[in-house]
C-alpha cells in the first residue's frame, strides 16, 4: 500500500515501513555588478508550469494553467471552493491520483512532469496538506528522522537531530511530548498544522507548497504558524501559499497573487489583489458570460 503524505511517500510492506520524503521550491532575482554598475540579474525560474491540464477520475479539474515562480518569491493562489487550488499542489507534487493530460511542469529547468512524488521530494519540493493524515505505528520523531534521511540521502546523527527537533518544536510552541506520539494521532487541528510546518523546517525544501495551512486555526495559532513560515523564507527558496483566508499573508512578503477559477488562473497581480478579494470577493474576477 502506498500513501501520499504531506512531505513523504510511505510504502508499507510486511517487512516494515519505507519512507521517502517530498519537497518544493522557487527562485528569485538577484543583483550583480557588471562593468562597475549594479544591475538586476535575470530571475531564476524555480517552478514553471505550461498549459497544464489535469484530471482525476476522468474529470478535468485544471485546464490551460500557466504559472512561473522564481527563486526567493512568495506566490499566493486564491479562489473559491472547487476552483482546483489543491489539485494544483497535488499535480506539482506528482500525486498518482491526478493525471496530467497535457502541458509540462519544470523544476529548476528540468521537466518533472512524469517523475514520481518521491523523486520530486528529493529534488526539493515539499507539500503541506490541507487535512494531514494520522498514521499509527510510527512516532513523529521517527517519521521526521527517516524522511530527512530519505530526502537528503544522508545518514542522520541521532543526538544532533533530537537537538534540532527540540529547538524547532519549541519555536513552534509545540509540546515536546508530541515527538514520541504516533504521527498526528490524537493531535488537534492546530497541532497537525504545526506538525506540517515542523516537517518543512526540518526538510528545508527549495519550494514549499502550503495548502490551506491556516484553515481552522485560531488567531494565536495562525501567528505561530506564520512565524514558522517566515523563519523558513529566504532569498534562495520559494513558497506557494494556497488559501481562501488572508490572515497568514499578513506576516509574509507576498510577491505575486493569482486568482484561480474553474481550473485556470484568470488574474495575476501584486499584493493589492488580496485587498480586492477581501473587499469584493471573487465575483469581481469572474468573466461575464
Amino acid at each position: 500500500m502506498h500513501l501520499l503524505y504531506p512531505s513523504i511517500i510511505i510504502g508499507i510492506k510486511i517487512v516494515g515501513i519505507k519512507i521517502v520524503g517530498i519537497k518544493i521550491m522557487t527562485i528569485n532575482s538577484s543583483k550583480v555588478l557588471r562593468k562597475g554598475k549594479q544591475v538586476e540579474a535575470m530571475p531564476n525560474k524555480l517552478l514553471e508550469i505550461n498549459n497544464l491540464q489535469v484530471s482525476a477520475e476522468g474529470k478535468i479539474i485544471l485546464n490551460n494553467l500557466n504559472l512561473t515562480v522564481n527563486q526567493g518569491e512568495v506566490h499566493v493562489i486564491m479562489g473559491p471552493n472547487g476552483a482546483g487550488k489543491s489539485t494544483l499542489g497535488y499535480a506539482v507534487m506528482g500525486h498518482p491520483g491526478f493525471k496530467v493530460n497535457q502541458g509540462n511542469i519544470y523544476f529548476e529547468g528540468e521537466n518533472i512532469t512524469e517523475e514520481k512524488a518521491d523523486v520530486r521530494a528529493k529534488k526539493g519540493i515539499f507539500l503541506s496538506f490541507q487535512n494531514p493524515e494520522e498514521l499509527s505505528g510510527i512516532t513523529l520523531e521517527n517519521f521526521l528522522r527517516t524522511t530527512q534521511s530519505a530526502v537528503t540521502g544522508k545518514s542522520i546523527r541521532i543526538m544532533a537531530f533530537k537537538k534540532e527537533l527540540g529547538k524547532t518544536m519549541e519555536n513552534l510552541n509545540m509540546d515536546k511530548d508530541y515527538a514520541t506520539r504516533y504521527l498526528n494521532v490524537g493531535f488537534s487541528g492546530g497541532e497537525k498544522k504545526k506538525s506540517e510546518i515542523l516537517q518543512m523546517l526540518l526538510l528545508n525544501p527549495k519550494l514549499a507548497i502550503l495548502d490551506e495551512t491556516d484553515s481552522g486555526l485560531d488567531v494565536d495559532a495562525v501567528k505561530i504558524v506564520s512565524k514558522g513560515v517566515e523563519t523558513f523564507k529566504n532569498n534562495k527558496n520559494s513558497i506557494v501559499v494556497i488559501t481562501h483566508n488572508t490572515k497568514i499573508l499578513e506576516y509574509l512578503p507576498v510577491d505575486r497573487v493569482h486568482i484561480l477559477q474553474n481550473g485556470t488562473i484568470i488574474k495575476s497581480g501584486d499584493v493589492s489583489l488580496i485587498e480586492r478579494v477581501n473587499r469584493y470577493g471573487f465575483r469581481e474576477f469572474t468573466p461575464a458570460i
